[in-house]
């Protein structure tokens, strides 16, 4: 990349942005010219965009006709490989902008007259599951031409990764990509963190309140829409930190119909006042759930963890009390049983230490399963801050992690001891009466003289 085409990016945001125009084309700059700068951050944007594994080509503003009109997409991504080529167009917006239904699919029109592959968007929205898309438009025009969302948080967690953890080979393209992430962290580049629950939040929070939100207000759908939603980016951000992918943990029903998911999360909120997801870490004991209690303003993270297979119920619940060795005095632990419906025995952490009997209600039955759950109280507010709903749910996430989960290991069972030679010849002789004189099938095949044809010889 030539210091030219670097200076031209700008990475460093200055008080001479002019409206969002100009801090678009300056986010678009800066984002297509370290892709095709920094071979393996190009990559990896393009892989989750389902383009091959090729050299990354990136322009801006390229001039395109529909009819009559003349069209602008904020940007081009082509992907070579051999003879094949890959070609997507981009469109961004920064801040608040939202992305609108007519451009997308003028611009996939676009796309389809000129045997493009696809069109990506980016922006600040953030869609409640993976793969959908934050904008509804006419799925006739995705026939031949794939549609694909990236939020700036995502990329801002691809790009961490991606330096922090899986490395640039090169040392200049590393410091090009680590200027990207400076400026996308930056207030006025326009990459924006999930910062508001929406404008009916107040609305439903109070209608769970009285009692009187009802699974059919189109409130209750948005809401939970952006829970969802507010449960990817806790993974976004949870992964930044973690170095690793995170993934809002979902049943395979969930990804296939997105719908069926967000009427399911309504009709628990209009009925139980409570909005619940879960988050699939690589390498922990189990998902992290979170339930955010509307009525009784509580947030409450929780895992399962099996409990060990061998030893008494005492052993298996200090197995477990060890671990928590640095988790609060008041993180909840309860024990379920073999074989048995309902919840099991429960109590504080600081009375389990005192006592591991007390989540035992009888010794004869074996021990399953532990939750380990913490509660914290809920923000009101719409947006981010002191006393807001979402910084109380992402620091929820964040202090179980790092309290409970990343301390808690799977019970591995001790492997078979390997007997010393000396131990096998001081092991005590079988008794005369047990020894077996009937044949074996491990005796030798020569049997000798059969008694019988003896006796007929004589």
């Amino acid at each position: 990349m030539s210091e030219e085409t670097w200076l031209a990016a700008r990475l460093i945001p200055t008080s001479g942005i002019n409206g969002a125009e100009e801090q678009e084309r300056r986010a678009t700059s800066a984002l297509l010219a370290v892709m095709s700068a920094v071979r393996e951050f190009g990559r990896v944007i393009t892989q989750s965009v389902g383009a091959p594994a090729g050299t990354v080509q990136t322009f801006i503003e390229v001039p395109f006709k529909l009819g009559t009109q003349q069209l602008f997409p904020d940007g081009l991504i082509r992907v070579s490989r051999g003879q094949r080529q890959w070609t997507a167009l981009v469109e961004v917006k920064t801040g608040n902008n939202a992305l609108k239904t007519e451009q997308l699919e003028a611009y996939l029109d676009v796309a389809r007259e000129q045997g493009f592959d696809a069109l990506i968007t980016i922006s600040n929205e953030i869609a409640p599951v993976a793969g959908q898309h934050p904008t509804p438009v006419d799925r006739r025009k995705l026939k031949k031409v794939a549609l694909h969302h990236l939020p700036w948080t995502e990329i801002l967690t691809h790009a961490v990764i991606q330096k922090e953890y899986r490395g640039v080979a090169d040392p200049d393209q590393a410091w090009v990509l680590g200027e990207l992430i400076r400026y996308l962290e930056h207030p006025r580049s326009g990459a924006m963190e999930f910062s508001d629950m929406g404008p009916t939040w107040v609305q439903v929070r109070e209608g769970v309140s009285t009692g009187t939100l009802r699974a059919t207000d189109s409130s209750a759908a948005e809401i939970a829409g952006r829970f969802d939603a507010l449960i990817r980016y806790a993974c976004l951000r949870l992964g930044r930190r973690l170095g690793t992918e995170v993934t809002p943990a979902l049943s395979r029903r969930d990804v296939a119909d997105p719908g069926a998911r967000t009427q399911s999360l309504v009709n628990q909120l209009a009925s139980t006042g409570t909005l619940t997801g879960g988050i699939k870490i690589p390498g922990s004991v189990g998902s992290l759930h979170v339930s955010a209690d509307l009525r009784a303003g509580q947030i409450i993270c929780h895992v399962d963890v099996d409990a060990p297979r061998a030893g008494r119920p005492t052993t298996r619940v200090n197995w477990l009390v060890r671990q928590l060795k640095d988790a609060p005095d008041t993180t909840r632990i309860e024990a379920f049983v073999m074989h048995s419906r309902g919840g099991g025995a429960t109590e504080l952490l600081r009375e389990v230490r005192t006592d591991p009997t007390v989540l035992i209600m009888d010794p004869t039955r074996e021990l399953r399963t532990f939750r380990v759950a913490r509660s914290t109280a809920s923000g009101t507010k719409r947006g981010t801050g002191r006393g807001a709903f979402i910084d109380s749910v992402l620091n929820a996430i964040d202090d179980f992690y790092e309290q409970v989960i990343q301390n808690l290991k799977p019970w591995m069972p001790t492997p078979p001891r390997l007997r010393a030679p000396e131990e096998v010849e001081q092991a005590e002789p079988v008794a005369a009466s047990l020894i077996s004189t009937a044949i074996s099938s491990q005796d030798t095949p020569d049997f000798g003289p059969d008694p019988q044809s003896e006796t007929q010889q004589g």
